[in-house]
């Protein structure tokens, strides 16, 4: 696998990571622990190197399955984490200084890690200057604890504010065919400041994948079951970009899943797309990906193609709103 680097502070890593979240938190059927470490140790040997997880996912228990599965090979690859939420839920923000200081140690616990590569803010909190934050995580580097700094869903205005007092290495946002939001406003300014991109959901949360329909049922422990995305209606509707997928797909010989990788990874060099799955033939099917040469003409079909639809159905559901779907 080729390497990608995020930003200009030097951080390399694999041209796709893993997004962990999905062995412990957010979807149903997951993997018991054996299974989900053996998975994480399967990508590891297809050549992925950057992992992503959060306090949150679980809550704890997602930290502590990765931390197990690559505690054998830690010098070979590169950890995400994050902070951001009061008490390991997502229910509330908190990122007081004193609130990252002890999740950041409680963290390196379960990760069994000594440093954290990539350090993120899960998500911007109002009642905390972002200039604080940032220069509580640049406390962090200079002790030894973090090497690099991250923030999650956040807007141009913080993006600038945290940046010029610790430098950004990277930004995770979702981002994909059918949620393009970052491109207008915020990937100017990555280019700009020199910072990466790291795009959560690039898959549609499954959806672009082509094995979801309109008459699919999701579990009451599946998210996307409460997710206005992924009510009947709006999945029948946006089907749609599946279909724009499926039609360059044919032609490739490749799945949906692939294009719909291929396509990111196209947009900028600096962006390193972090899918998440349960299963290790997925994993081999989104690497895949990487071997996708998309031609101009193929991009911008997917591209005009993806313009022609309004995506149905919003983000999150209402509850979850106020607190995780900030851009400031």
């Amino acid at each position: 696998m080729k390497l990608r680097q995020l930003g200009n502070t030097g951080l390399t890593v694999s041209e796709l990571g893993f997004g962990c979240m999905g062995l412990s938190h957010g979807y149903a059927n997951q993997p018991d622990r054996k299974e989900a470490i053996r998975v994480l140790r399967d990508a590891v040997e297809q050549g992925i190197t950057f992992f992503d997880t959060a306090e949150v996912y679980g809550p704890y228990t997602n930290e502590d399955i990765v931390g197990e599965a690559l505690a054998p090979v830690r010098d070979k690859v590169v950890i995400a984490t994050k902070f951001g939420f009061k008490n390991g839920s997502n229910a509330a923000l908190d990122s007081r200084p004193e609130t990252i200081r002890n999740v950041v140690d409680a963290s390196l616990k379960r990760l069994r890690i000594d440093t954290i590569d990539l350090l993120y803010q899960h998500r911007v909190d109002p009642t905390v200057p972002i200039e604080e934050v940032a220069g509580t995580v640049k406390e962090l580097i200079a002790a030894g604890k973090v090497k690099y700094f991250g923030l999650s869903e956040a807007g141009v205005v913080n993006i600038r504010k945290a940046h010029a007092e610790q430098p950004v290495t990277a930004l995770q946002s979702e981002y994909s065919l059918w949620w393009r939001e970052p491109e207008e406003k915020v990937f100017p300014v990555l280019e700009e400041l020199g910072i990466g991109f790291v795009p959560f959901s690039p898959l549609g949360r499954g959806f672009l994948t082509g094995k979801i329909s309109a008459d699919t049922v999701f579990e009451k422990e599946d998210g996307r079951s409460y997710f206005p995305r992924f009510q009947k209606e709006n999945m029948e509707a946006n089907q749609a970009f599946v279909e724009v997928l499926y039609r360059v797909a044919n032609e490739k010989g490749a799945t949906t899943a692939q294009v719909a990788l291929a396509w990111i990874l196209a947009q900028k060099p600096w962006i390193v797309p972090i899918p998440g799955t349960t299963k290790s033939e997925r994993v081999k099917e989104n690497i895949g990906a990487t071997a996708v040469e998309l031609s101009p003409t193929e991009l911008s079909m997917i591209t005009q193609g993806a313009d022609r639809i309004e995506a149905r159905g919003g983000r999150y559901p209402e509850s979850l709103d106020k607190v995780i779907d900030r851009k400031v």
